[in-house]
């Protein structure tokens, strides 16, 4: 049976977003090979809805099983957190910790590098997590449904790794020898083909799972926050690191879960 190529970059995207135990299928050519972000682009969203929908099953088990919204949002962010091993945790705080405590672009970078975290990384680390439990425990309320609330989880996961790697398109390395520059530039076609079906699709669940149309914008609202990171990088450090793209991802998926919850507050 022949697998197209898109589809045989599916497990190898899952591997490289999450610490899942993906096996080896039949149809990979290079399974373990160094990530190929010109091929993984397309299949990113998929990778990251299958995290948010694993996700969001958390979300229901706890609700289901009778736990206050706000529990069983902690339990769902939990579980992100454990699927993909805190990357983008990490890389905000690496990149909050770099850009408000380095007075020069050498001393940013050596920040950034430093795998102690400093008041401004800890600071932005807990208002993410604290923003990602809280617009999730409202949505589960707002929308009175454990399955609405999951849809919208799932959309914001899966288009926020995609408009995460805007720094890619956009920057080049901030240094020669990070996990920025390993990877490489990332081509505007390639982000394209997988931003652009991403952020439709995340539109029109955001809309099914809010019932307000004006929750479509949802997605735009995340790829302006990945474009805010992508700007500020650009001026503190002159280019994108991995924890660049790390706090984009991080700030994107907040900001699809507060423009898919806003609208509600205007009906309320």
């Amino acid at each position: 049976m022949m697998y197209s190529p898109l589809l045989a970059s599916v497990p190898q995207a899952l591997r490289f977003w999450s610490r899942l135990p993906v096996p080896v299928l039949s149809f990979e050519v290079d399974p373990h090979g160094r990530p190929d972000m010109e091929r993984l682009a397309p299949v990113t969203p998929l990778a990251g809805a299958v995290l948010g929908l694993a996700a969001a099953i958390v979300l229901a088990i706890a609700h289901l099983a009778g736990l206050p919204a706000t529990v069983a949002a902690i339990f769902a962010v939990a579980a992100l957190a454990v699927m993909t091993g805190a990357m983008h945790e990490d890389g905000l705080a690496d990149v909050a910790d770099g850009f408000g405590g380095g007075g020069t672009l050498e001393r940013k970078l050596e920040i950034m590098r430093d795998s102690r975290i400093g008041a401004y990384g800890a600071t932005a680390l807990m208002l993410a997590l604290a923003a990602r439990v809280s617009l999730l425990a409202s949505l589960l309320t707002a929308t009175g449904s454990v399955w609405r609330a999951g849809l919208i989880l799932a959309a914001a996961v899966g288009v926020s790794r995609i408009v995460g790697l805007l720094p890619l398109v956009l920057l080049g390395a901030a240094r020669q020898d990070g996990a920025g520059a390993s990877v490489g530039r990332l081509t505007s076609h390639a982000w394209r083909s997988g931003a652009v079906p991403a952020m439709v699709v995340a539109a029109l669940l955001a809309w099914a799972g809010t019932g307000h149309f004006m929750s479509v914008l949802a997605p735009l609202v995340g790829l302006a926050a990945a474009y805010a990171v992508t700007w500020l990088a650009e001026r503190q450090i002159g280019g994108q690191t991995g924890d660049v793209c790390g706090a984009a991802v991080m700030l994107a998926e907040v900001a699809v879960l507060a423009g898919a919850l806003a609208p509600l507050g205007w009906y309320a």
